[in-house]
């Protein structure tokens, strides 16, 4: 009997220790509270309502409490397509270890969002490293701290509050305890503004629809004075017949009266130059044309159109693992690329670019540089797509960028790609033990 009751308390430790390795309210992960280097003094702490629930193994009901945090980034004052780093730090945590059984070092990954708004809506995925100091019995949770980046797109001011975040954990078992913040407030504010030499031109028409032969008053704004511009109709990205040139005033605008007889025409752009550049043109502005040929006696007259979607991207995920290498020996970190998913539904004639840069992998031992990772492009093109996908070179990716994969311009464009990419980070010999993250950004163009 004392040996089966022996074993039944082993049995409870050992499920104890599972349960509070992989949960303890997983509200802990190393970190420090600095904000990253360059990082201004704008921001302040907040509180915010956390409401966490525990993996079902642990036995432990929902846990509501208030979590003190702070948003801080390495700019609050940045231009149109500069890219901010953020940093999400929890200071205080909604609650603490509650048994007497310790939690061991550096078992607890976290990763979040922050909320971005104002001028700049969405999420910025951020996570922190696998870190974390011993938590005793009955002892207060760490601080830990998570980082990511997002490119600014928008001028104006750009509020950044506390997401929802989430603790992995591996001790015994790989568990995830998601933590959902409510109505968290402003932390931090970014000011943005244009980019010097940023393209303002605009568009406007008098009409939005009209008959073949019907001329449409098209206003540009904000183009070079005194300069040539093109102002012609669009069918998806292709130009049609309807075209006209007008010289601009000495501020930069104009009025043309497009004579507009195309039933192709779908849109209306105006450029400077001998072709359409999109730096130097503003446009399509959305034009119908009305079809009001007459139908011949006794017959009918029956229409179809195809309209002209965009170019977008999908991943199948935010974020890779890499295999681990050993202390003393270093090499090859590898892992596959989240698949990433292009379609192209324009139908015009432009091919498009699909390029990666990434930054420097941080963790407790410094930095890993950029120019360490390497990947090895590969792409699939769905059957019956006019395009055909062309992966990029194997190398080095780096933070200035590099080619995932593309496709060429053409008389017909268009179709679904499919990119994949084996990733090797090169991990020197004796680079300290611990977890290095880096942020890789494609950009589809």
């Amino acid at each position: 009997m004392a040996f089966e009751r022996s074993r039944a308390a082993a049995r409870r430790r050992r499920r104890w220790t599972a349960v509070l390795g992989a949960t303890a309210l997983a509200l802990t992960a190393g970190g420090a509270l600095a904000a990253p280097a360059g990082a201004t003094t704008t921001s302040v702490p907040v509180e915010f309502a956390t409401h966490c629930v525990p993996p079902p193994i642990a036995g432990i009901p929902p846990i509501d409490g208030t979590t003190t945090a702070q948003i801080t980034v390495d700019k609050a004052a940045a231009k149109v397509g500069d890219t901010v780093t953020v940093t999400y730090t929890v200071t205080k945590p909604a609650a603490s270890n509650p048994v007497d059984l310790a939690l061991p070092a550096d078992i607890m990954t976290p990763s979040g969002k922050v909320t971005l708004g104002g001028a700049q809506s969405g999420a910025v995925t951020v996570t922190g490293p696998k870190k974390n100091p011993p938590v005793p019995g009955k002892g207060s949770f760490p601080a830990f701290s998570m980082t990511g980046t997002f490119t600014v797109t928008t001028p104006g001011a750009i509020t950044l509050s506390p997401g929802d975040y989430n603790i992995h954990t591996s001790y015994i078992m790989e568990l995830d305890t998601p933590c959902t913040v409510a109505n968290a407030p402003v932390s931090e504010t970014v000011t943005a503004t244009a980019q010097p030499g940023a393209n303002e031109r605009a568009l406007q028409l008098d009409n939005a629809s009209g008959a073949p032969g019907v001329r449409v008053t098209v206003s540009g704004t904000k183009f070079t004075p005194l300069a040539e511009v093109t102002v012609v109709g669009r069918a998806g990205a292709a130009e049609t017949a309807d075209r006209m040139t007008v010289t601009t005033d000495s501020e930069g605008g104009f009025a043309a009266r497009l004579k507009v007889n195309d039933k192709a025409t779908t849109g209306i752009v105006a450029y400077e130059g001998a072709a359409w550049d999109p730096d130097k043109g503003a446009g399509p502005v959305a034009y119908q044309v009305i079809d009001d040929t007459p139908t011949p006696p006794n017959s009918q007259k029956i229409t179809a159109s195809v309209t002209a979607g965009q170019l977008s991207m999908t991943q199948a995920g935010d974020a890779v693992q890499l295999s681990a290498v050993d202390f003393g020996q270093g090499g090859a970190a590898t892992g596959p690329l989240q698949t990433v998913t292009v379609k192209d539904f324009r139908g015009g004639p432009a091919g498009w670019s699909l390029t990666g840069k990434v930054t420097d992998f941080t963790g407790p031992g410094g930095a890993i540089g950029a120019g360490k990772l390497s990947w090895t492009p590969s792409c699939t093109t769905k059957a019956g797509s006019p395009s055909t996908c062309v992966p990029g070179t194997a190398g080095p990716v780096g933070g200035t960028g590099a080619t995932l994969a593309s496709t060429p311009n053409g008389t017909l464009t268009g179709g679904e790609f499919t990119i994949d990419a084996g990733l090797s980070l090169d991990v020197p010999a004796f680079t300290a033990p611990g977890s290095y993250a880096g942020v890789l950004t494609l950009t589809l163009s």
